[in-house]
C-alpha cells in the first residue's frame, strides 16, 4: 500500500507534466520541470514505478571502465578528497560515465547499505531513462552543475535522496563523466554542490593536462597564485605556438564560448607574446609566472609554460635583473591619490572627495569604462588610508565562474579546499579583514549571492561555506563597475538594497579620450613603463597622434601601446613609426585620415646625391607605397620586410611623409 506522501508526489508529477489533467503551476525549478517532461513523454516512465535497478555484470562493467581508465585514475584521488570533506555527513561519492553507469563508488558507512538498497552501486544505470530525474542522469543531459533534492526526483522511490552532481568535459566540450555526491540528508546543501563542482573542474583540468602531456601547455590566470588551482586557464600549444585545445577556464577568461573558437589561433593573437619569448632566457616562463597582456583588450594575466614531458627544456642560467633606482626586487610600488591627476577637473574632484571620506565608514563606488584605472584608484585610496602594511584584496566578480564565486568570497571550513591543502581556505572577505576589499565588476555578481554580501556588509561577519560559526570582519569596501547599476536595479538584476548599501559615495572616472590632462598622463605612463631604467621621450608628432586617438581601451590600452612602442623604437625617442598600426590616423574608426601623400610632395632624391642603385631602390619603394595607398604596414608586407626596416630604408632614401619632419 502506498503512503500518502508517495501518492501526493505522484499526483504532483503527473499534474506538472500534463498527465493528470491541466498542467499545474507548481514551484518546480525549470531544469526539474524539463526533466519530468522528458521522463513522462520521451521515456514513458511512471513515477510510481518500482522495478529493480539495472546493474551490469562484472565483465560488462569492466568494458565500461577500461576506456576511461586514465580519467578514473585522476578522479579517484579527487573523489577521496571530496569524500573526506563530506565524511560524517552520510554522503557517498560516485563517478558515472556519460550514459549514467556508475564506474566508481565511495560510500559513507552510514549510507552504503541504504545506497545499495536504492541501486547506488558500481555498474548501476542512473540515466534518466532508467531512474527518472536524479543528480547523475539529469546532470548528464543538462550538462551543468545540478542539485536534485527529495521531491524533485521523478520516481517516488528516490524522493528520500539528495544528489549534487557536476559534469566533467573533454577538451572539445564533450561530456566525459559526471561526479556526484548523494545522501539521505533532509537539507538541500548548496555548499555540497559547490564542493562537487570544484572537484569536477579539478579532475577536468588534470585530465586536460594529462591528455596533452606531449605538447606545450600555457597555464595562466589574472592572479599568479591561482596558477595550479582549478581556476587556472590552460592552452595546449604546438611548437609554433598554435592552439591545439583549451580548457573551460581559458575560454571563460579570454571571452570565448566554444573550444573551436580558439583552436588554430596563434599565441600572438591572444597575448602579446610568442613561444620564443616564453621559452627564452629573458622571461624563463617555464620557471616562474610571467606577465602577459591580452591582445584584444590589454587585460593582464600571468602565465607559466610547461614543456612536453618527453623532452623538457634546458634551463639556462638565470639572467640578472636590473633594478630601478630606489626600488628593490619585488617591492610593491606605492600609489597615492595625488599621483592620479595632472590637471583634469573630474579627476581633481574625485581625489578631493576620496580624501574627505577616508576616515569615515563610507563605502566607495567607482564607475567608469573598462580600463580607466578603477583598481589603481582603489589601491591609491587604500594606501592613503591604511598604508602598504594592511591587506588590499581585489576580487573581479566577472572573471570568476558563477559556480565558484561564492567559495571565492566566503571560503570553506577546514578540509574543504579541493586540489590543494586540506586545512580549509579563507575567503577573500576574511583575507581583507583589517584592510580593503575591492569588488571589481560588482554588477556581474550573481543575484543569489548579493543577499549574502549584503548581510556581510550589515552584520560585519562571515560564515564560511560548510561552517556554522560567524567570524567578525573589519573591512573598507570599495566596489567598481562599468555597468549602469541603476538600470540593473530597474531590470531586477541587481538588488536595490545592496545598491544603496554600496553607494556611500560614487566617483566617476573619466574615459581617457575625455581627460583634459591627456598629454601629461601619457608622459607619466611612459615614465612608469621605463621604470627609471632609461630615458625615453616621445616625438612631438607621436605625442600629437596619441592625443588624437580615441582610446576605446582607455589607460590599459595606452599602457599596452607604449610597451609595444618601447620595444620597437631604435633610439631614445619614440616616433610615429614605432606606434602600432591601430594608432595611425588612417586606422579604422580613428577620425579623419591623414592627407594623401604623393611622390611630388616628397623631397627630391638629389638632396642626398643618391647612387644609381639607391635611386632604383627608392623608385621601387615609392611604387609599392603608391599601390599600398601609403599604408606602410601593407607596403612592408608586399616587400616582405618588417615595418621598422621599411621606415629605416625610407629615411635613408629621403622618403618622408608630411608631418614627420
Amino acid at each position: 500500500m502506498q503512503s500518502q506522501e508517495t501518492l501526493e508526489h505522484a499526483r504532483l508529477v503527473n499534474a506538472v507534466v500534463g498527465l493528470g489533467g491541466a498542467m499545474e503551476q507548481a514551484e518546480v525549478m525549470p531544469a526539474i520541470a524539463r526533466s519530468w517532461n522528458r521522463c513522462a513523454h520521451e521515456f514513458g516512465l511512471d513515477p510510481m514505478r518500482d522495478e529493480p535497478v539495472v546493474v551490469l555484470d562484472g565483465r560488462e562493467l569492466k568494458d565500461r571502465q577500461e576506456p576511461l581508465a586514465g580519467l578514473r585514475a585522476i578522479a579517484q584521488g579527487e573523489m577521496a578528497t571530496l569524500y573526506q570533506q563530506l565524511s560524517g555527513s552520510g554522503f557517498s561519492v560516485l563517478l558515472t560515465d556519460r550514459e549514467g553507469v556508475v564506474l566508481d563508488f565511495l560510500g559513507d558507512p552510514s549510507f552504503t547499505d541504504s545506497a545499495a538498497d536504492c541501486g547506488m552501486v558500481e555498474g548501476a544505470f542512473w540515466s534518466e531513462r532508467f531512474q527518472g530525474t536524479n543528480g547523475m542522469g539529469t546532470c548528464a543531459i543538462e550538462q551543468r552543475p545540478l542539485l536534485v533534492h527529495h521531491n524533485e526526483h521523478y520516481l517516488t522511490r528516490n524522493v528520500g535522496l539528495t544528489c549534487s552532481a557536476a559534469p566533467i568535459f573533454d577538451h572539445e566540450g564533450g561530456l566525459l563523466a559526471v561526479l556526484d555526491a548523494s545522501s539521505f540528508s533532509h537539507m538541500a546543501q548548496q555548499h555540497t554542490l559547490v564542493l562537487v563542482n570544484m572537484s569536477a573542474q579539478m579532475i577536468e583540468n588534470r585530465a586536460f593536462l594529462c591528455r596533452f602531456r606531449e605538447h606545450f601547455a600555457l597555464r595562466f590566470h589574472s592572479r599568479p597564485e591561482f596558477i595550479g588551482t582549478l581556476w587556472e586557464g590552460a592552452l595546449a600549444l604546438d611548437e609554433e605556438g598554435r592552439v591545439l585545445a583549451a580548457n573551460r577556464s581559458a575560454l571563460f577568461q579570454l571571452g570565448y564560448k566554444k573550444p573551436r573558437d580558439l583552436v588554430g589561433r596563434q599565441l600572438p593573437e591572444l597575448f602579446n607574446t610568442g613561444m620564443a619569448a616564453l621559452l627564452g632566457r629573458k622571461t624563463q616562463g617555464w620557471l616562474n609566472p610571467v606577465p602577459l597582456y591580452e591582445a584584444k583588450h590589454g587585460n593582464r594575466f600571468f602565465g607559466l609554460i610547461r614543456p612536453p614531458e618527453s623532452r623538457g627544456v634546458p634551463l639556462p642560467p638565470p639572467a640578472r635583473r636590473s633594478v630601478a633606482p630606489g626600488h628593490t626586487p619585488g617591492e610593491a610600488r606605492t600609489v597615492r591619490l595625488d599621483d592620479l591627476q595632472f590637471g583634469d577637473q573630474g579627476m581633481e574632484y574625485n581625489v578631493r572627495c576620496a580624501k574627505r571620506v577616508l576616515a569615515r565608514d563610507i563605502p566607495i563606488l567607482l564607475s567608469g569604462e573598462t580600463g580607466t584605472g578603477k583598481e589603481v584608484f582603489a589601491q591609491a585610496i587604500h594606501c592613503e588610508q591604511s598604508g602598504m602594511n594592511r591587506p588590499f584584496v581585489a576580487v573581479n566578480c566577472a572573471s570568476i565562474p558563477e559556480t565558484l564565486i561564492e567559495s571565492e568570497l566566503f571560503g570553506y571550513k577546514a578540509g574543504a579546499f579541493t586540489g590543494a591543502t586540506r586545512e580549509g581556505r579563507r575567503g577573500k572577505i576574511l583575507q581583507a579583514s583589517g584592510g580593503t576589499l575591492f569588488l571589481d565588476e560588482i554588477g556581474d555578481m550573481p543575484i543569489q549571492l548579493q543577499a549574502r554580501l549584503l548581510r556581510v556588509l550589515e552584520e560585519r561577519e562571515v560564515i564560511p561555506l560548510g561552517g556554522e560559526t560567524p567570524v567578525k570582519v573589519d573591512i573598507k569596501l570599495i566596489s567598481a563597475t562599468h555597468r549602469d547599476l541603476k538600470g540593473l536595479v530597474a531590470e531586477g538584476r541587481f538588488r536595490e538594497d545592496l545598491y544603496y548599501r554600496l553607494q556611500g559615495i560614487t566617483l566617476h572616472l573619466p574615459a581617457l579620450r575625455e581627460r583634459q590632462d591627456k598629454r601629461e598622463l601619457i608622459r607619466h605612463v611612459l615614465a612608469q613603463e621605463c621604470a627609471g631604467e632609461e630615458t625615453v621621450e616621445l616625438s612631438e608628432a607621436a605625442l600629437r597622434q596619441l592625443e588624437a586617438y580615441a582610446w576605446p581601451g582607455n589607460i590599459r590600452q595606452l599602457r599596452n601601446v607604449l610597451r609595444i612602442a618601447l620595444a620597437l623604437r631604435d633610439g631614445e625617442q619614440i616616433t610615429v613609426h614605432d606606434l602600432p598600426e591601430e594608432i595611425h590616423p588612417a586606422g579604422p574608426g580613428q577620425g579623419p585620415a591623414a592627407p594623401p601623400v604623393s611622390a611630388a610632395s616628397l623631397p627630391p632624391a638629389g638632396e642626398r646625391h643618391l647612387g644609381a642603385l639607391e635611386c632604383a631602390e627608392r623608385d621601387a619603394i615609392l611604387q609599392i607605397l603608391e599601390k599600398s595607398r601609403w599604408n606602410v604596414t601593407l607596403a612592408a608586407r608586399h616587400l616582405n620586410v618588417s615595418r621598422n626596416t621599411l621606415y629605416r630604408k625610407m629615411k635613408n632614401l629621403d622618403i618622408r611623409i608630411e608631418g614627420e619632419g
